[in-house]
């Protein structure tokens, strides 16, 4: 396929095929192989999901964040007091607004199969992995999910 300007005619007097990229916004470079990413492949977002609600026994917290993290392989790390908690994980999504959907869903779903305590979730903050980085490397963002795992504040 030879690319020209859209309406360009090519030497043989025929239209030449034109690559047009569909979807809102500008494309953006893959990092891994330096092509730009349709707007509509998937992405990494860094999701933090703050809960809270009534006092509950740190043991039944702590159990109930470890199953969550056994069935939702991608939590990075977990940590909780008696009355709220707070999840940091990566989600694969097309859009920002796919990676919220899901993270609203998430202390929902899990909760009877997790028995997780009756909470509410209070606060939802999800990036874009470049920014994700920035922040990092700015030194005022969250500090690096480690060590992973669930853990006291």
């Amino acid at each position: 396929m030879r690319r020209a300007r859209p309406g360009a005619s090519s030497r043989s007097g025929e239209r030449a095929l034109t690559s047009v990229r569909t979807g809102d916004g500008p494309a953006e470079p893959d990092e891994r192989t330096g092509r730009e990413k349709a707007a509509d492949e998937p992405r990494l977002w860094h999701v933090t999901l703050s809960v809270s609600g009534p006092a509950t026994p740190l043991p039944d917290i702590r159990r109930g964040l470890e199953q969550l993290a056994h069935d939702h392989p991608f939590l990075l790390t977990s940590r909780y007091a008696n009355d709220h908690a707070e999840i940091r994980y990566w989600e694969e999504a097309r859009d920002l607004h796919d990676a919220a959907a899901v993270a609203l869903r998430l202390w929902g779903e899990h909760r009877q199969s997790a028995q997780l305590p009756p909470w509410e979730i209070v606060g939802l903050e999800v990036i874009d992995r470049d920014t994700y980085h920035q922040r990092i490397a700015d030194g005022y963002g969250p500090p690096p999910a480690a060590p992973v795992g669930v853990h006291p504040f």
